[in-house]
């Protein structure tokens, strides 16, 4: 997970997509279809790079069998203070296939609702290239 992390924290896109594998599945906190693929996944991250400042993880946490993994984070979204969870699951290679994203409060929802929307013209595009 370390790679991951490191990546983001990086805020390195192209580290970011070599963690996922092909079939992963992204859910989003504001969007009610899952979005599989590592393509729409990677260009929602690149997309939320955009939208959330002073992003930081606070605290990670591992299953026992080293496959599923918690990392709790905080950023702002303009003046919205944003606190999530970002829960992530390895494939036996080591990527991450299953991607769920949660954020809390209601404000911060909202916020990052509208701030993906504003972007979501974009990440379409980045899907294709």
């Amino acid at each position: 997970m370390s790679s991951f992390r490191k990546a983001v924290e990086a805020r390195d896109p192209d580290a970011m997509a070599a963690t996922l594998a092909e079939n992963v599945v992204f859910r989003s906190p504001v969007a009610f279809r899952p979005y599989p693929g590592k393509a729409i996944t990677a260009a929602i991250l690149r997309g939320v790079l955009r939208v959330f400042e002073d992003f930081r993880y606070v605290r990670e946490l591992t299953g026992d069998d080293g496959r599923d993994h918690a990392l709790v984070f905080e950023a702002r979204i303009g003046d919205v203070r944003v606190d999530g969870c970002d829960f992530l699951h390895l494939d036996e290679g080591g990527l991450i296939d299953e991607f769920t994203v949660m954020v809390r409060p209601l404000s911060a929802a909202q916020a990052l609702a509208e701030a993906m929307a504003a972007q979501f013209d974009r990440i379409q595009r980045e899907e294709v290239n």
